[in-house]
């Protein structure tokens, strides 16, 4: 019998059975707070030592360089928000693809003194570098460009950027959420050519939601969001979700030490899978640039995204359209219209994201599924035409 085929790993993925079985402990016998004194919260305290360690090295940064945070949502909040408050109203640029937690408290600084700029894009989904170039003109206080779109898999060039704009003088950061597991991340490195703080997240790579860190040059002193015990260096307070964190570091070494099969075995699906898109006369956003292994996003004439996905669903196959990150938007997505996409074409986008256990059979069915769902919807439309 068919069992349904999950590819929608940029969304979220499932919990790797190592990641658990080290979390597991953590949600049942050992309870302890880690600020407690005694041996339950010094237990608690070692676990989330050794999750920083793990978390630290798969990132080759230093462990006092990760705070840890709920989510990739609120570590890229702490640096906006938290720098923003260190400095007077000045200059943020960010890139016009970023993710809704960066956009939307630049817009929030917006509204408080701030000039953001949103950087521009070319038709590839990469920074367009000659207006990257005019905005660092302007000396920026702060700036935002993710290593990794979520939509179309786009990789932006962090180390090349990041030394353009080191005459500005701004704290430069990066939304390194989709990277990790699927690219070389090292922070030493990039932190030596003028990038200041990265953000990583746990449920990306096989590990649990509600477990992400800011890593973060020690040099930086940011305003927290959340004030009270002084927990991660005052950076974030609250007690400390330790099964989370645990989970966390497990996986972010086992991100590390699987990468290179990871990247060769989803880059072998996604050219059977882009393949099989072309026969079918769909186009491929970021065709021609460096893109994330596992991710592949794609339109086709006159289909409509939402509901191609839900015919799909009702298949047997889970995916993403390319619809704003809001149930209650309607709108195609930003990033397309920020690469130029004509809005025809950016409301029938889907994304299709691959992971562990996604096999040649799978795309091959998904494809042979994927061409007949097309047919009946286009001759749904010729008829009501």
């Amino acid at each position: 019998m068919f069992q349904p085929v999950y590819l929608d790993h940029n969304a979220t993925t499932a919990l790797d059975p190592a990641v658990l079985a080290a979390m597991l402990p953590w949600l049942e016998g050992q309870y302890g707070n880690a600020s407690s004194r005694h041996e339950y919260g010094r237990a608690a305290r070692r676990a989330i030592d050794q999750a920083r360690q793990q978390v630290a090295a798969a990132v080759n940064a230093h462990p006092t360089e990760v705070v840890f945070t709920s989510g990739g949502s609120e570590a890229n909040n702490l640096f906006i928000k938290g720098a923003a408050a260190v400095f007077r109203p000045g200059s943020l640029a960010i890139s016009a693809i970023e993710h809704p937690c960066v956009l939307k408290p630049a817009a929030k600084l917006a509204r408080q003194g701030w000039l953001v700029n949103e950087i521009a894009v070319s038709a590839n989904g990469q920074v367009d570098v000659e207006h990257f170039n005019t905005v660092m003109a302007g000396k920026p206080r702060l700036i935002s460009v993710m290593t990794a779109n979520n939509e179309t898999g786009v990789i932006q060039d962090i180390p090349a950027l990041a030394d353009a704009a080191k005459g500005a003088g701004a704290w430069f950061h990066s939304d390194a959420v989709q990277a990790l597991g699927k690219l070389p991340l090292d922070f030493r490195a990039l932190n030596g050519t003028g990038l200041h703080a990265m953000t990583l997240s746990a449920h990306k790579a096989y590990g649990p939601k509600g477990a992400a860190a800011l890593v973060l040059d020690k040099r930086l002193e940011l305003q927290a969001l959340i004030a009270g015990g002084g927990q991660e260096r005052g950076l974030r307070s609250g007690t400390e979700n330790v099964a989370a964190i645990v989970g966390f570091g497990v996986a972010a070494e086992l991100a590390a030490s699987r990468l290179a099969e990871h990247a060769s075995e989803f880059n072998l699906l996604k050219a059977r899978l882009e393949a099989g898109v072309g026969e079918l006369g769909g186009w491929i956003f970021g065709l021609d640039v460096p893109r994330l292994a596992n991710t592949s996003y794609f339109s086709f004439a006159d289909v409509d995204g939402e509901t191609l996905v839900s015919k799909l669903d009702r298949a047997g196959f889970a995916l993403a359209s390319g619809a704003a990150c809001s149930s209650t938007n309607p709108e195609p997505s930003h990033v397309l219209r920020a690469m130029g996409v004509p809005a025809d074409n950016a409301r029938g986008a889907i994304r299709v994201s691959l992971g562990r256990g996604n096999t040649e059979a799978q795309i091959d069915e998904f494809i042979h599924v994927l061409r007949a769902t097309l047919v009946g919807l286009r001759g749904l439309a010729a008829m009501a035409a």
